[in-house]
Order: structure tokens, then sequence, then C-alpha cells
């Protein structure tokens, strides 16, 4: 087993993923890694006499040793690129850690996984929109993945253990440290329902470099990366940029021109780097999740028809029985000029009873 070995590729500065995938392919194994030549490594296009000078030192060998010692006392679950359990979507991004740590009893694998991303300076707008938006996920049966910074981040863990939903946070640092120390009792709240993952060993500090590689982590855990509110420059931007590189979807929620804290998310919007949603069944829309918790009809349709107009009452009655339909199979039941038929169901998407499909097709959410 060459676990030493494994931990210690990790720990080689100047030796990113990219580059120990190269040495494992040439070498085939952490362990021959470590027992090759000085020529054997120099022969592998790309690695530099510095790198096989590390490597040929045996000082990470030392180092691993010590970080093999804390994972075993502190019950840490490593995982390694080719694990069973190691996360499905991370591992399809060619520049995926090689090693992760991870504490909690969270799945890394659900069926869906969202990641919800922002601004460190939250304003009531974005916490509010975040309060609802995690609330409403409850319905779609997903595990939310954030970075457990002031914010945005801090809030959706909050919110997904308010509404016993799976979160996992990741970290910048080591899991010795719990960075900022203000959140360490979420943190500890998040193991039951989830966890906490990093890619750093040991004694890692929050240094700035290292949140650009947790943000790539966030994208890659996801099916979908959400930005609730975000300036035009920061990690949530980041965040969504390197989604939007791994091919993973990317929505946004737009906020006033004004205001400092939506420009990113406008931004995103604009230039079609993210879709525009407005709340959990945009997401699902676009998505094509179906919600696992159907409200019943039987007890909500009376109080959904008190504010309908008369007409809005007959489309929603035509819909429900027919799930969905097009503007003109409407037009020609109720015998209604396409004029008068597109201002109703328009008032009625506006107001959240229906959406508007491809094709002008219609279905009530």
């Amino acid at each position: 087993m060459d676990i030493l070995e494994k931990i210690a590729l990790t720990k080689i500065k100047g030796v990113g993923p990219k580059t120990s995938r190269l040495l494992l392919q040439y070498c085939g194994s952490a362990e021959s890694v470590f027992r090759s030549s000085r020529k054997q490594l120099l022969s592998i296009p790309g690695i530099g006499a510095s790198t096989v000078d590390a490597i040929l030192s045996k000082t990470y060998l030392n180092e691993a040793e010590a970080e093999l010692a804390f994972v075993e006392k502190h019950h840490i679950e490593m995982l390694w690129l080719d694990d069973a359990n190691y996360p499905r979507r991370l591992k399809h991004c060619e520049d995926a850690p090689l090693l992760l740590y991870f504490k909690g009893k969270g799945n890394l694998n659900p069926q869906k996984t969202v990641s919800i991303v922002g601004s460190r300076n939250a304003t009531s707008y974005g916490r509010r929109i975040c309060e609802e938006f995690v609330r409403d996920l409850k319905a779609c049966g997903v595990q939310i993945v954030s970075g457990l910074a002031y914010g945005i981040d801090i809030q959706a863990h909050r919110q997904a253990l308010k509404h016993d939903i799976s979160t996992i946070g990741v970290l910048g640092h080591g899991l010795d440290r719990i960075y900022p120390a203000a959140h360490r009792d979420t943190a500890l709240k998040m193991l039951e329902k989830g966890g906490l993952l990093t890619e750093f060993p040991s004694g890692t500090n929050p240094d700035r470099q290292n949140f650009p590689m947790r943000n790539r982590i966030i994208a890659g855990m996801a099916d979908v990366t959400v930005v609730i509110e975000a300036a035009i420059k920061g990690g949530a931007l980041i965040t969504a940029e390197i989604a939007n590189t791994y091919n993973r979807d990317v929505c946004a929620f737009p906020g006033g021109i004004d205001q400092e804290y939506s420009a990113g998310c406008n931004y995103l919007i604009k230039t079609h780097r993210a879709h525009l949603i407005r709340h959990v069944d945009d997401l699902c829309y676009l998505m094509n999740w179906e919600l696992q918790e159907k409200k019943s009809k039987e007890k909500q349709l009376p109080l959904i028809l008190e504010g309908l107009s008369t007409d809005e009452k007959k489309i929603y009655t035509f819909l429900e029985e027919r799930e969905q339909a097009t503007m003109d199979e409407v037009a020609i039941y109720f015998d209604w000029p396409q004029s008068k038929l597109a201002i109703i169901l328009l008032e009625m998407e506006m107001q959240g009873y229906l959406l508007s499909l491809p094709g002008k097709i219609f279905k009530l959410i």
C-alpha cells in the first residue's frame, strides 16, 4: 500500500495535480515515483531538476508519516482520485486534486449537488434571497456545497442546517483549524449532516492563494453553481468562471443596476456566462429536476384560486388537467383572441403561477 507516497506526492512544492498526473502516468504509481532514479525522472517531459531533487530527497515522505498520524488520530477520511467514494463530478475535472481530506458523515456523491457562492459582504437582499432559495431547495433533494466564508457562503450552510439539508464546506486550509474561527460552531454542526472537505494537509494556513484553488473544488463538485450576490470582482465570479470551463451550468440572481454587490451577477447574465433565475422553480426547469415534495393541490388550490381573476382561474384549471399546453391550444379551447390570451399568460407568469417553455408551451409551477 503506497498511502505514504500518495500523501508525499501531493506535498511536493511546485507540483500540482497536472504534474502529479504526469509523474503517475510515466511511473505507474506513487510508490514508483519515489523509487525511480534521477535519470528516469529527468526523462519525463516537463519534469525539471528541482522537482527531481525534491522527490529524491525523501523529505516529503517524512512529512507524509506525520500527516498520516494526524489523519488517523482525528478520524479523517482520505480520498484518492481512483477511490470509489471520491466525488465523481470532481473526478472528471482535469485539475482535480489527487488527494482529498474529508471529515463528516455526508455522502460526497449524492444524486444532485448545488454549489452556492456569493459576496462576503452580503446585503439584506442577498441574505433574504439565500434564505428563501435554500429553504425551497429542500424539495429538490439536493446537497449544498459552499466555502464556509463570510457572507453568502455561511448563510447557505446555516440555512441548509436549518432545513435539514446535507451541506459540505470546502476549505482553503487544513482540517486542523476552522477559518474564519467565528464559523466554528456551524462547521461542527455540519459534520453530522454533511462535512468539511479540503485538498490541503494539516498545518496549511488559510493563505490568499489557496482560495482560488478551493473554488475549483466548489465548482467541480456540483451539477450547477448558483451565484446569489457578487461584486464585479471576487471569488464568486472566479468560481462561476471555473464552472463554465468545466461545462457545468451556472445560474445567477439578478439585482439592481446601481447595486455594487449585484454587479457581478448582472455581468454574468449579460455576457451569457450564467442563466438568470428568480427562484428554485427556475433552477428545476433549467436542470430538468422534479420536486420530491409535491404540494397537495387539494389543499392548496382553493387558496391559489383566491388570488386569480376569473379568466386566470379558467386557465389554471385547464392547465392543471393537462399538465401543459400550447398558447394555440388554450386560445382554441376558450375561443379567445391571441392578444387577450398573451396578456393573461404573461401576468400569470410574472406572478409565479406558470412557466413559459420553448415553443410557446405553458405549464403550472
